[in-house]
């Protein structure tokens, strides 16, 4: 292990931590708290109720000069084989197994649990380093939990406030003393020291950011783990299972990719607890940071009102939009229904999405693998598209043309003129139009010369906008 960080030191900042953290401890004794003071911000989802990380999560912490990986996992508990508690506990133990160490976090307050001596007895078998943190250790209520705590035979352990901050030079500490031991962890000052080395390297592809939504129940979970053939996170017959916005960092023939699973978004009217509402306000802010959103609908239940809420909202945002019809091993075969039932959906589809004409509509099963290999092209294509540039001597050239074969409307008994226009900025492509009477050109006329653009440029299946500005008059200010 030792050689393999000492050659990530010399490979400059744009490498990631290796050493990595696993944040582990029963339910709802903080280790969503202390991630989040951990890297710093509030990426996971915290709450009372027990039990509200189910996946694992995962994060760049920065403590004093030290950079390493951290995971936020789920809580460890006994359950049933074949539960959902089960399969939580499998998550986290697969990434104790991944990690090179493991944080435990123990409740000072509540005391040492059996719960507690049981996941002790399982981290002193795995040959893990074991960091022991007694969480909410503020005022004096911790003093006894504290105390318990060393009979856990994991050490000292670490007094914290994960809450307020309290105890976190310690933390650091610690994890300074893992990485004396083995010279894992990758400080900032070596980051420094490769800077002009990483400016002079080749520039790497952008990365991806891909949101994978849709209504619960669809198969996001089951299609991101399709996508990296692995069990990365949880899935099961169970609606509303995933409630964080799992982030993982991917590669695609060589492009980067940042896989986003997100919780199912239900109609607002059916969202009657706050942690259901905090968790699609997560999703929705997981689209705005995407580059591209994958709509998951089930194909069993054609187009429902909530699947062409969530497309519109994603329109609204801007973002690049590629459909994904999962589940479409159930309407596999030729029979003359089969085929009608795929067909309705894709013209439903395309009939109802006007507004990114075009959009891709990918029909895969993610229980089978099933039509996957024209996934990933048409969500690298749609942020191609969604990236493009239309170079403004081109576009005056279109511009001219279009004018010259449909001119606008009069308006209050004058043609209405439009005198030039570029592209302003891309994600999404967005055209500034000079006008001479801004106000008065109709809706349906400019979404006449978004069809064309779409058309003629190549711009099919992404939002385009068209900001309308008039040019100045030059004697309005003359006396």
């Amino acid at each position: 292990m030792a050689s393999r960080h000492r050659k990530s030191r010399e490979a400059g900042a744009g490498d990631p931590p290796t050493l990595t953290l696993a944040i582990v401890g029963r339910p709802n004794v903080g280790k969503s708290t202390l991630f989040n003071r951990l890297v710093g911000r509030r990426d996971a989802i915290v709450d009372d109720t027990p039990g509200v990380t189910r996946d694992r999560r995962e994060g760049v912490a920065r403590l004093r000069r030290l950079k390493f990986a951290v995971i936020d996992t789920a809580g460890w508990e006994e359950a049933a084989r074949g539960s959902l508690s089960a399969r939580m506990r499998e998550q986290t133990e697969r990434a104790v197994q991944g990690a090179d160490a493991a944080m435990l976090v123990v409740d000072a307050r509540a005391g040492i649990t059996p719960a507690d001596e049981a996941f002790a007895r399982w981290l002193r078998a795995s040959g893990k380093p074991v960091i022991l943190v007694a969480n909410k250790c503020e005022g004096r209520a911790g003093a006894a939990g504290l105390g318990e705590a060393y009979a856990l035979g994991l050490g000292e352990p670490l007094p914290v406030s994960a809450e307020h901050g309290e105890g976190i030079d310690a933390l650091a500490n610690a994890v300074a003393a893992l990485e004396e031991s083995d010279g894992a962890a990758r400080r900032d000052d070596a980051e420094d020291d490769a800077e002009s080395e990483a400016e002079s390297a080749p520039e790497s592809p952008r990365t991806i950011r891909l949101s994978i939504v849709g209504r619960p129940n669809v198969g996001k979970s089951s299609l991101l783990n399709r996508l990296l053939g692995e069990d990365r996170t949880l899935t099961g017959p169970e609606a509303g299972i995933t409630r964080d916005s799992i982030r993982v960092d991917w590669q695609w023939q060589g492009t980067p990719i940042r896989l986003v699973d997100t919780a199912g978004l239900r109609r607002k009217s059916m969202v009657d607890q706050k942690l259901e509402a905090v968790a699609a306000q997560d999703t929705l802010e997981s689209i705005r940071d995407s580059d591209v959103v994958a709509l998951v609908l089930d194909a069993t239940q054609m187009l429902e009102k909530q699947d062409l809420t969530i497309a519109r909202g994603v329109i609204d945002a801007g973002r690049a939009l590629v459909i994904v019809v999962n589940k479409i091993d159930l309407l596999a075969g030729d029979t003359p229904s089969a085929r009608e039932g795929r067909q309705k959906l894709f013209d439903r589809i395309q009939a109802s999405l006007t507004q990114v004409k075009g959009v891709p509509i990918v029909p895969v099963s993610a229980r089978t693998g099933r039509g996957l290999e024209k996934l990933m092209p048409a969500v690298v294509k749609a942020a191609e598209v969604w990236n493009r540039r239309v170079p403004t001597a081109a576009f005056n050239r279109w511009l001219a043309a279009i004018l010259e074969h449909h001119p606008p409307p009069l308006a209050k008994g004058r043609r209405i003129k439009i005198r030039y226009g570029t592209q302003s900025s891309v994600r999404p492509p967005t055209f500034a139009l000079f006008v001479s009477q801004a106000a008065e050109l109709p809706d349906s006329y400019a979404r006449y010369l978004v069809n064309r653009l779409r058309l003629d440029f190549d711009l099919q299946g992404t939002p385009i906008r068209i900001v309308l500005g008039q040019p100045k008059n030059p004697y309005a200010e003359r006396e």
